[in-house]
């Protein structure tokens, strides 16, 4: 462990009490995203509070740009760390540590075979036996020993895959109910955690869909919340230019153009394999055609058809599809159906769960790549 040492200013030392604190304010940010940002603007009459708050600045988790607070650095991997620690707690001792592959390779555990050196090699693989036994094997007995290059070799270990993975994140107005997205960034910021301390080459990407579909850069995800309901006529029916969408009821589920966010975003990505996860709580009501995105409820034939074919397109480029379905909402079990065809049609594997149990199941199938379809209840 690593120590550093400086000169002590006379100020208090954090307490126990002050870091619960910030956690919980922490915990209240991912049930109210940027309104509870918006709230710490109202303490000021408080001076108890402002003195909270300012402390926190003073410890480098939040900073003020004009009127608004924001979130600093700290404070985003802190929530990352916190959301990874309790994933860990609950998941499975035999989930893999790694996503290794069949092939030999560079980075993973020695195997009991050997190769000859190649020019690149890491000398720390250098099998010292064998490359002596090689010596004298050309030398003949007697010293001194002298090496050439033919004589080299070393250890032959598992390869690492890396691995480019998008999680495609509903945003739409139903995820609101039991805590569903919170549970949702939380599985998310424990993924940017993960890679981070254990997978330096893998990458995640998070794209949210609703009515539309936007990337969300990593500082902005603990501030995300799910859009509105606006509209709540029994039948809906709307055709919204592209260009205009902004300006449409914004709480559909748009999950075709997730989708093809999805498509971009890993054609430039590196990666030995790539991944799409999908966490939803019920059927597409949007899809494109043409210029024209439709805005559909309850769910047509023609949405989920749209959707499935986008699908099939990022099946064909190798990506493997994992689907998380949310399943508190009992009552609406009929789109599950839709899930069934996804996986199928994509040869994904799917994961029927409550929201507490999203992330666990989100990293236990990231860790060990398992390849059956799932049920957990």
């Amino acid at each position: 462990m690593r120590f550093m040492y400086q000169q002590w200013d006379g100020s208090e030392f954090q307490t126990q009490d002050h870091l619960a604190l910030f956690q919980n304010f922490l915990d209240y940010l991912l049930d109210y995203g940027d309104a509870a940002l918006d709230a710490l603007r109202g303490l000021s009459d408080d001076p108890e509070q402002q003195e909270v708050i300012q402390r926190w600045i003073d410890d480098g988790l939040l900073e003020k740009v004009g009127v608004r607070f924001r979130l600093t650095p700290r404070a985003i991997s802190s929530m990352q760390r916190k959301a990874l620690m309790e994933v860990f707690k609950g998941l499975k001792p035999d989930a893999a540590d790694g996503h290794e592959t069949t092939q030999a390779g560079a980075g993973g555990e020695r195997l009991e075979s050997t190769r000859a050196y190649s020019w690149g090699d890491p000398v720390s693989e250098l099998d010292l036996a064998a490359t002596l036994h090689n010596a004298v094997r050309r030398g003949g007995p007697g010293t001194p020993i002298r090496l050439c290059e033919h004589d080299f070799e070393v250890h032959t270990t598992e390869s690492k895959a890396t691995c480019s993975t998008v999680i495609l994140l509903d945003m739409s107005g139903s995820m609101s109910r039991w805590h569903r997205f919170s549970q949702a960034k939380k599985c998310a910021m424990a993924m940017y955690a993960l890679i981070r301390q254990r997978f330096a080459l893998d990458s995640v990407d998070i794209v949210g869909f609703a009515s539309g579909a936007e990337i969300v850069p990593e500082q902005k995800l603990p501030l995300l919340m799910p859009k509105r309901i606006t509209l709540f006529d029994p039948e809906v029916r709307l055709a919204v230019p592209i260009a205009e969408l902004p300006k449409a009821p914004q709480h559909f589920t748009n999950l075709q153009l997730g989708l093809r966010t999805a498509r971009r975003i890993l054609a430039r990505r590196g990666g030995h394999s790539k991944q799409v996860f999908i966490i939803t709580d019920g059927q597409p009501t949007a899809h494109v055609e043409g210029d024209f995105v439709h805005l559909i409820y309850p769910p047509e034939e023609v949405t989920a058809i749209a959707t499935l074919t986008e699908a099939i397109h990022l099946k064909r480029l190798g990506v493997r599809f994992a689907t998380f379905a949310l399943i508190e909402d009992y009552y609406y079990m009929d789109w599950i159906d839709f899930v069934n065809h996804l996986t199928k049609l994509t040869r994904g594997v799917a994961f029927y769960c409550t929201a507490g149990d999203l992330t666990n199941c989100v990293m236990e199938s990231y860790l060990s790549g398992r390849k059956a379809k799932t049920y957990i209840g």
